[in-house]
């Protein structure tokens, strides 16, 4: 029964579905719970609104809570959302280290984590449609890790689908986790010259902060020895809006002592920006998203780090990494060792099933209506491009107006457009 939600005034109607680990082998795991929230505007909900399902970013981000403004407030305007926590985040069935722990050796951990992926959440929403909404059609809003999911859900169930939205997140179907790295690496370097434009005196301080930690004995709040690789992680954001400037208001509180070492409060917000205590699930599936195929066994992100000299510990000036993750991360990162073994077991995995279906979305008559951002370091636009040129029925706006996290901080501007794209009242040729 929808209730109305007195923190948002917004309609809410929730959904809980057991759900298979393993689609194909139902027995193997027990089942998990998938938690969907349903909002609708209020007095609206006893209207035939067309349903929109939300597929977050990630791997292992759970469904944004809808509290304050949003995209959702636009959307609320002509769609029923959908809010699907993706299985393992949230409130369905969080996988974290306890979890993890309790599973028993490492290959049955990674045999468990790899039933997490794109495949696995398109049949968990197949699963929702048609056991809660009867089967009814629905358009999708994938936001970046969501496009993979989208192209997933394009691949295997197209019937099901009116329309796809899809936000900086058009993945190169036929990419491997090398191919991606070797192309947002030299993206990320783009995004480390654009902060050290912005606020020389910054970068000094890094490195000021980096030859401390060299040395070592510099703790964070949970015991976690930081060292410059950890420091480095803080690179991570620049993907954003808010990204260069968060870091320097960061680096404004490290009030370093004569010997570089940093504050407190410096070191408490560093243990909570790269702990991953909220969604460890991302590290941990961060390259399998990606796998398809053969391929060869190791560490994508960490063989191309090698590549690199400029992100060397010792190169000063220091260079901040990006979306990536990377083996030592298991030993140094309290809330990621539980996943330490499996990780290393997925790492060098050689065989993986097919995501996409590389035939059927070339015939694809759904209509997709895509934004991709020029300076986004997380998703190569390139890659994105080659997709768009085999997909069926796609359109991609490109722009420089906004970074990864365009949706979040101008959803009012973007959602409305990518709706009328879709629909043909709008062109990217003829704006």
């Amino acid at each position: 029964m929808p209730v109305e939600h007195p923190l948002t005034g917004l309609v809410v109607r929730e959904h809980r579905l057991a759900v298979p680990v393993d689609w194909s082998a139902p027995d193997r795991f027990p089942p998990i719970e998938v938690f969907a929230r349903e909002i609708t505007a209020p007095g609206r909900e006893g209207e035939d609104l067309p349903l929109l399902l939300f597929l977050q970013g990630g791997p292992g981000g759970l469904s944004p809570r809808p509290a304050g403004g949003g995209w959702w407030t636009t959307a609320l305007a002509t769609h029923r959302v959908v809010l699907l926590d993706q299985r393992g985040t949230g409130r369905s069935g969080r996988v974290d280290g306890r979890r993890i722990a309790a599973l028993g050796s490492a290959e049955e951990q990674a045999e468990y984590l790899a039933c997490f992926r794109a495949d696995a959440i398109v049949a968990d929403a197949e699963h929702l449609r048609r056991t809660v909404y009867g089967g009814r059609r629905w358009a999708t809003l994938g936001q970046s890790y969501g496009g993979f999911v989208t192209l997933a859900y394009l691949s295997s169930h197209p019937e099901a689908l009116s329309a796809c939205y899809v936000t900086g997140g058009l993945i190169g179907i036929e990419a491997d986790a090398e191919e991606v790295y070797r192309r947002t690496f030299p993206r990320q370097v783009a995004r480390n010259a654009d902060f050290a434009r912005r606020f020389p005196q910054d970068v000094e301080l890094l490195g000021r902060i980096a030859d401390r930690l060299a040395g070592g004995g510099v703790l964070l709040p949970d015991g976690d020895e930081l060292t410059v690789e950890r420091l480095q992680l803080l690179g991570m954001p620049f993907g954003m809006s808010t990204g260069v400037d968060g870091l320097h208001w960061l680096l404004d509180t490290a009030d370093v002592d004569a010997d570089g070492t940093p504050s407190p409060a410096f070191l408490a917000e560093v243990a909570h920006r790269t702990g991953y205590d909220e969604n460890p699930l991302y590290a941990a599936l961060h390259e399998i998203v990606y796998h398809q195929g053969g391929r060869a066994p190791g560490w994508a992100a960490q063989a191309e780090l090698s590549r690199h000299p400029a992100f060397a510990t010792d190169a000063r000036p220091l260079s901040l990494t990006g979306e990536a993750v990377f083996p030592w991360m298991y030993e140094q990162i309290r809330a990621l060792r539980p996943f330490r073994d499996a990780a290393h077991v997925l790492a060098e995995r050689t065989q993986w099933p097919a995501l996409y279906d590389a035939a059927r979305l070339a015939s694809n008559e759904v209509p997709v209506a895509a934004v991709q951002y020029y300076d986004d370091p997380y998703v190569d636009l390139d890659l994105a491009l080659d997709t768009a040129r085999v997909l069926g029925n796609a359109q991609v706006w490109i722009t420089n107006e906004f970074l990864h996290d365009g949706l979040r901080v101008s959803g009012d501007v973007i959602l409305p457009r990518l709706i009328d794209l879709a629909a043909g009242r709008w062109s990217v040729t003829g704006r």
